[in-house]
């Protein structure tokens, strides 16, 4: 197994790190987590080298930081870190968080968590985080030892990402969702690059894009760049091959849901041979795979901003981005959930809000027929109309 800094830590992480999001269930039900097995994935991988393993409240409807817990009895504890997180956006009230560790705790059946995030901070979240003195709270958690140190992890834009990072000295970690199809988006290269400087180390989540960018057979134009390349790996290792290519980059996190793909990941975190392994050559190939995906996506819009603000305060950059991506991954349930959950685009923002006031139009340097295309991305998303294959755009409507 290899093994990289981690921050300003005198310690060590593997490169590959188990995520527990994505743990093998029975009958699809996310809240029945198949235990034997998982046990099994996990402590292969502690075995094998892995020493970082990464739950959260949430995760699998509450049951993953159990079924972590009991994958580190019989002397795992010692094998690996254990983190997990306090989801803040979800929190009423102050008052819940206290509860919500002693429950953690608790369920994992330990006296103390080595790293405690804060979970999917973004502006809404970092905003609570003040207003609560949840700083303050963690500093005297890690004074009485139910934690060793604090990070967050992050969703939101570059700029929001480096006022968490200048607004708290002891950050330990920064978790970010990070791979060759985002490296421009959500904190970024940028970003990464940034905390590195702080000598916060960067843990990266999502590093196949919940499996889009392994997914078999790969859509046409990816795979026959991936044909065509001199050095032939599978998709996944190109993945994660760009990742610890980072010399910022302290551990890719992987969420595995069967033991080959441990093992598999294992391996290739074994076999990489460290950060600046890869040649130009190599990393011609992953713009072209990047590009190849990119051709994928039905509608040329560039989130430039230029459409912003809709008078009826559409989200149409993020309505788009979306809607691309759930062509582009050939993933219409994801690009479902993203759409309507909370997570995603508030009710009185979305596509269906547009008036076709035709504002958006003189402003878009792509003309793009923004409300056509925005009655259609509304259709799929929030109904059950199929995306389909990219195709031509919507006729525009003659004046």
């Amino acid at each position: 197994m290899q093994y990289r800094k981690f921050g300003k830590l005198d310690w060590k992480v593997s490169a590959l790190g188990f995520g527990a999001m994505r743990l093998p269930v029975i009958d699809g039900d996310q809240s029945k987590i198949d235990e034997s097995e998982a046990i099994k994935m996990i402590r292969y991988a502690a075995d094998n080298g892995v020493n970082y393993i990464d739950t959260a409240y949430m995760y699998h409807q509450g049951q993953s930081e159990i079924v972590v817990g009991k994958a580190l009895k019989d002397g795992y504890r010692q094998k690996m870190k254990l983190v997990t997180k306090l989801p803040v956006n979800f929190m009423e009230k102050p008052d819940d968080i206290d509860k919500i560790l002693n429950e953690q705790l608790k369920k994992l059946d330990v006296d103390k968590i080595d790293f405690y995030l804060l979970h999917g901070l973004n502006k809404i979240g970092w905003g609570k985080v003040k207003e609560w003195k949840v700083l303050n709270w963690a500093e005297k958690q890690m004074a009485d030892g139910k934690f060793g140190r604090l990070g967050f992890s992050f969703h939101d834009t570059t700029d929001v990402f480096k006022q968490i990072v200048d607004g708290y000295d002891n950050w330990v970690l920064s978790q970010v969702q990070y791979n060759y199809m985002d490296e421009n988006e959500q904190a970024g290269r940028e970003g990464v690059q940034y905390a590195a400087s702080k000598g916060i180390a960067l843990v990266i989540m999502e590093p196949l894009r919940g499996g889009k960018l392994s997914k078999d057979p790969m859509p046409a134009p990816v795979a026959k760049v991936i044909k065509e390349a001199k050095r032939q790996m599978p998709a996944v290792e190109w993945a994660l091959d760009w990742l610890w290519n980072q010399p910022e980059i302290s551990l890719t996190l992987s969420g595995m849901s069967t033991m080959e793909q441990v093992k598999q990941n294992v391996k290739l975190a074994s076999d990489f041979k460290g950060p600046g392994s890869l040649t130009a050559e190599d990393l011609a190939v992953v713009k072209k795979m990047t590009e190849a995906y990119r051709s994928l996506s039905p509608i040329p819009c560039t989130a430039c901003q230029y459409c912003q603000p809709c008078p009826s305060s559409v989200q149409i950059p993020n309505v788009f981005q979306i809607y691309n991506d759930a062509v582009m991954y050939d993933d219409v349930q994801h690009g479902k959930f993203i759409y309507n959950s909370a997570f995603g685009i508030p009710q009185d923002q979305r596509a269906d809000k547009c008036t076709e006031c035709g504002e958006c139009l003189s402003k878009c340097p792509q003309e793009i027929d923004i409300p056509s295309w925005l009655k259609k991305a509304h259709e799929a998303l929030y109904s059950d109309v199929p995306i389909g294959p990219p195709g031509p755009p919507p006729a525009k409507k003659k004046d």
